[in-house]
């Protein structure tokens, strides 16, 4: 009996044995799962995001809203706290957040687990019809955790327009999306505005007719981009000029430079031809160049005719040129970061009655308002040269507010045929004009006397210098275009016209 009951009292021991080591495993878990894990807050800690820009592409027809995802990673060990989630226009914006089932503008001490994620759901709400719209509304998501700020852009459609989003991702180029090409030809007409973002492309073999009056406007950073054997040829009038510019139609980006990129013909086809068309506030206003590779067709035989156009306030050049062909006539270039016109690895150029007035006011410039060169240099800095085979300036003002505002760099080995012919300039006073192969009737530091160079006006005043001192032979009717200035003057009705793109018509 004795025994019986001792082995099952040793029995019971283990067993309850066995329970206490269960119990304390269960209350270790227990107390582990009640412990919480520490945060990070190393300042190197990052969110991760499943985008950087969050686009909203519907057009809005009508009053519209919509809504878009966002997920935020936390990629690191250890939970992170996200001490603020807010709209950078808190006050203002025509979005709005949705974090946690939360909506909101503003959000404090959002807590992610360790390799966790987090939704974030984005509205916004917006009615197409409003004038006062721009055409991209614009904003964006601030994250600070840790010290550290990150955001993510918010870009939605404003006002109804035709909307050409970039689509390809090519490694070395912009986002680009091509124009859509029928037999050949893509045409842009009036009835709605044309906002690029990323760069629109006018692939080779296609021509793109843009009609009068049609207005494109570009997002930050985007371009159009005439490629190798395209065409553009943009048919605007006096009263209806085709209008380039940025997105922001506030009063205060009236006259804001380098809101977009620039309007970009390389290689483009024969007859690229550019007619009353305001191109404003960009970076580049035309780049106009040659491609050189194994490929290049280097017979100079491209060619791009700009007729009465005004490139104003440019945070980099007006005209930038490699190794082209084109003439300008009746336009202006003005306000420039650098150059009004860079013209460089020669090229064939020539400008008629135009007018280049480097007035630029946000900052020192240092270069002139026209440069030319017949060279660049290799790897190793030798000269390789180029032919200029014409650079004219015929009937121009080229004169601005810096000392000097001209500067030829030519290089042995290549041809150097500049000239200029009847011109208002202003230079430095050891600026020589007295070699004929280059100079005739030169009018050295005589202030043509603009309007207002505050405003931007660069028509003559009523005593101009300029006036009655261009060579009138060019403005006969066999030159229709030159017959008549920017505004369509008939420059015969004063004879001797005026040197400029504006002729005035109170003499």
């Amino acid at each position: 009996m004795k025994s019986i009951l001792n082995k099952y009292v040793h029995h019971l021991f283990f067993a309850l044995k066995g329970f206490t080591v269960l119990a304390f495993a269960l209350g270790m878990i227990f107390f582990n799962s009640c412990k919480k894990e520490k945060l990070i807050t190393d300042a190197s800690a990052k969110l991760d995001f499943s985008a950087d820009t969050i686009v909203f592409d519907t057009v809005f027809v009508t009053f519209g809203s919509t809504n878009q995802q966002l997920l935020v990673y936390n990629n690191n060990s250890q939970p992170i706290n996200i001490s603020s989630i807010r709209l950078s226009n808190t006050n203002s914006s025509y979005f709005r957040l949705n974090v946690d089932g939360v909506p909101g503008t503003k959000f404090n001490d959002i807590e992610i687990g360790a390799n966790d994620s987090m939704f974030i759901f984005v509205e916004v709400t917006i009615d197409p019809s409003s004038a006062n719209l721009p055409f991209i509304v614009a904003d964006s998501i601030i994250f600070e955790t840790n010290g550290n700020i990150q955001d993510v852009d918010l870009v939605a459609w404003g006002q109804n327009a035709h909307f050409i989003r970039a689509d390809l991702n090519i490694p070395g180029l912009p986002p680009l999306s091509i124009i859509p090409c029928v037999n050949n030809l893509a045409e842009w007409d009036n009835v709605l505005p044309y906002v690029i973002f990323g760069y629109a492309v006018v692939d080779s073999l296609c021509v793109l007719k843009i009609s009068k009056g049609t207005k494109i406007y570009f997002y930050n950073g985007s371009g159009l981009w005439v490629y190798r054997g395209g065409c553009i040829k943009i048919m605007g009038t006096k009263d209806e000029p085709v209008k380039f510019g940025g997105t922001r139609l506030e009063s205060y980006y009236a006259d804001k430079p380098g809101q977009w990129d620039r309007i970009w013909i390389n290689d483009g086809a024969f007859g690229n031809e550019i007619n009353y068309a305001e191109i404003k506030n960009g970076f580049i206003g035309l780049q106009i160049e040659t491609l050189f590779d194994n490929n290049s067709d280097t017979s100079n035989d491209k060619s791009v005719m700009v007729n009465n156009t005004t490139i104003s306030n440019m945070s980099g050049a007006g005209v930038f040129a490699r190794y082209h062909n084109f003439v300008m006539n009746n336009c202006v270039i003005s306000n420039c970061a650098s150059y009004c016109a860079a013209l460089s690895l020669g090229g064939t150029y020539e400008f008629n009655h135009c007018t280049f007035a480097n007035y630029w006011k946000y900052g020192q410039r240092t270069t002139p308002s026209i440069y030319l060169n017949n060279y660049t240099l290799d790897n190793n800095d030798n000269i390789i040269s180029f032919d200029m085979n014409k650079a004219l300036f015929r009937n121009c003002i080229i004169y601005g507010n810096n000392e000097n505002e001209i500067e030829v760099e030519m290089k042995p080995g290549g041809d150097d045929f500049y000239f200029f012919d009847h011109d208002i300039i202003k230079v430095k006073s050891d600026f020589s004009i007295t070699d004929p192969n280059h100079f005739k009737m030169i009018y050295k530091n005589s202030d043509p006397d603009f309007k207002n160079t505050n405003d931007g006006d660069f028509s003559l005043d009523t005593m101009a210098f300029a006036k009655n001192k261009a060579d009138s032979t060019c403005c006969s009717p066999l030159h229709p275009i030159l017959q008549y200035d920017l505004r369509t003057t008939d420059r015969n009705m004063f004879l001797p016209a005026d040197i400029g793109a504006i002729e005035r018509k109170d003499q």
